[in-house]
């Protein structure tokens, strides 16, 4: 049986709007002065919604949560294979709220935030691979 198109579609849409967060990080990093805090927000953002899609295809229902620990064990249940890159990813989860409201704390530095983003665009790579390529979004360049 040919898989649900409002699946595919649904998980085309997750993945297409990781890429843009993917995009936005980068265009926070290479403004002047660079936009640190919300690089960081969207790598977060990214990673989550890579997640989600890969939850969407395999029609696994997740609740509304950040919380890229919550979420990637629900994705490691499905593929162990995600488990090491996945625990990378923990830390990425603080940047979903870290740096939106005001307080103290210290600024991100640069090589944080590249950290941040190879390791996203990594989770965004390693999904597209498990997606089968009808529901992989059209091919998009970071």
């Amino acid at each position: 049986m040919p898989p649900d198109p409002v699946r595919i579609e649904d998980t085309q849409a997750w993945l297409i709007r990781a890429h843009k967060d993917i995009r936005a990080a980068s265009i926070d990093c290479k403004d002047s002065p660079p936009l640190l805090e919300d690089a960081l927000f969207h790598c977060q953002q990214a990673v989550e919604k890579c997640l989600k899609a890969f939850l969407v295809w395999h029609d696994l229902s997740f609740r509304k949560t950040h919380d890229l620990v919550e979420i990637g064990k629900k994705c490691v249940s499905l593929d162990t294979s995600l488990e090491s890159l996945l625990s990378r990813a923990a830390s990425l989860t603080q940047y979903a709220w870290k740096y939106r409201y005001p307080g103290n704390f210290q600024e991100p530095g640069l090589t944080e935030t590249e950290n941040a983003m190879d390791l996203c665009k990594e989770i965004y790579k390693a999904i597209i691979k498990r997606i089968p390529e009808e529901a992989q979004p059209p091919k998009l360049l970071f």
